[in-house]
């Protein structure tokens, strides 16, 4: 059985096994801690089936196991003790009698092919002899503790924030959020930039860029800011803040 079929499998019941917790506990924003602890779990997988422990595949995980395991645990600290998270209860609303079904299918499997194809750049990495810590390795290495730093303070600022109850009410627009609306997606985002970066030291590395690619789309289209920013559309100070605020890439803030 191939290197990628063998991780695949060990992916297909990570995720089966996460839709039964869900079910348990009838929560769906499990899948959010599972996220991060996917990609932990493939690096590892993936380093030890391959028997090749090079100094970039052992590089990559561990950069892969502090950001997963970071990721996971601010997920469950921050929806501990809260409703289910509200994009998972629209779709309870929505789906109806199909939600089982469309939860399996639309968050759970989709979520699996999504990481599988984001951690590429990892799995190519472990798996090969070759590439040493070279200038492109090093280049990789500095982009992607620059997005680990923008997605670990953007997210503690925005905790900190939050817990003050002075704050209440508020819009978060200090420290890192004053130059971007999404530190913390632009980090994500970045990080993964890295990873690829570091890859193209390895024999074709250069085609894992699918991986950072599809977390780009991600956030940029799909699930990460257009969610969120339509529901910050809500709030009184957003369109202000819209207008003098980066979007994403962080700049200095506009006077209008």
């Amino acid at each position: 059985m191939s290197y990628f079929v063998r991780l695949g499998i060990i992916l297909f019941l990570y995720m089966n096994f996460w839709f039964v917790v869900s079910l348990l506990i009838k929560r769906n924003d499990v899948a959010d801690v599972a996220w991060g602890l996917g990609f932990v779990l493939l690096a590892w997988v993936s380093l030890f089936i391959s028997e090749t422990n090079s100094i970039l595949g052992i590089i990559v995980t561990l950069f892969v196991t502090v950001w997963g395991l970071r990721l996971a645990w601010h997920v469950h600290s921050r929806n501990k003790g809260k409703t289910e998270d509200y994009r998972y209860l629209a779709w309870r609303k929505q789906w109806g009698k199909w939600f089982y079904l469309r939860s399996y299918a639309q968050v759970y499997m989709l979520q699996g092919k999504l990481l599988f194809l984001i951690a590429l750049p990892v799995l190519v990495i472990n798996n090969n002899l070759g590439g040493d810590v070279n200038i492109l390795a090093m280049l990789g290495i500095v982009v992607w503790i620059i997005g680990f730093f923008f997605e670990v303070v953007g997210d503690s600022q925005l905790a900190r924030f939050i817990k003050n109850k002075d704050n209440k009410g508020k819009l978060m627009t200090t420290g890192l959020w004053r130059y971007t609306r999404h530190p913390n997606y632009f980090g994500e985002v970045t990080l993964w930039w890295g990873v690829w970066l570091v890859a193209l030291s390895v024999p074709y590395g250069w085609a894992t860029v699918i991986g950072p690619l599809t977390i780009t789309t991600l956030i940029l289209k799909v699930s990460g800011i257009p969610m969120l920013e339509k529901k910050m559309t809500e709030h009184p100070d957003f369109a202000e803040y819209k207008k003098r605020t980066s979007v994403f890439i962080p700049w200095f803030r506009k006077n209008v």
